[in-house]
């Protein structure tokens, strides 16, 4: 499937962050859907139904975490694919994202912009 067909769903508290990401998966070609905090973004996941979410985990209001429990919850988002791109790194952070339904769990210092959507495109072959 081309990218530009895929939906992609950023959901980043960071503006500056999610500014970059968008930018740069929208340059891949990708259609990309921002959220500035949780409850934006699973309203956006509810509406648009991307094949992919990027999800951060400290955000206020509801956080990441949060919104996987509820994403998964529903029948009709359960089965996006979620990527979570947080500072948080601890393993137990990461075992909790993974076992709530997270599909891959990522530190934010890992990876470039570049590298993210390597990522996001090795989880869609």
């Amino acid at each position: 499937m081309e990218n530009k067909k895929r939906k992609i769903l950023i959901i980043e508290d960071e503006k500056f962050l999610l500014e970059i990401y968008q930018s740069r998966f929208e340059k891949e070609g990708y259609q990309v859907f921002a959220a500035i905090n949780g409850l934006a973004g699973l309203k956006l996941a509810q509406k648009e139904k991307p094949d992919l979410i990027i999800l951060d985990i400290l955000m206020p209001g509801m956080d990441g975490y949060e919104v996987i429990k509820k994403l998964k919850e529903n029948n009709q988002t359960k089965e996006i694919t979620i990527l979570v791109l947080s500072n948080l790194g601890q393993r137990e952070e990461i075992n909790q994202g993974l076992k709530l339904g997270a599909n891959d769990y990522i530190i934010k210092t890992d990876l470039t912009p570049s590298e993210l959507v390597n990522k996001v495109e090795g989880m869609f072959k």
